[in-house]
């Protein structure tokens, strides 16, 4: 995993490509667990709630302070 705090409140679960052109993240709220998915392609991009097989929101169950530094 590519597990990196940006701040308190959120962290960056993973990433995918990241040139300048393009790239997938997936990012974890903290404080409510949810999980979010960031495309970004050039300069436009868009965010949106990963959901689970209910349509809910898809939640992080791992340890949210996994040895990862601040």
């Amino acid at each position: 995993m590519d597990k990196k705090y940006v701040d308190d409140r959120f962290f960056k679960l993973y990433s995918q490509g990241g040139g300048f052109r393009s790239g997938n993240q997936i990012w974890v709220d903290r404080e409510t667990r949810v999980q979010y998915f960031w495309h970004a392609d050039g300069y436009a991009g868009g965010l949106t709630v990963l959901l689970n097989s209910d349509g809910k929101p898809l939640l992080y169950l791992d340890d949210l302070d996994g040895g990862l530094e601040y």
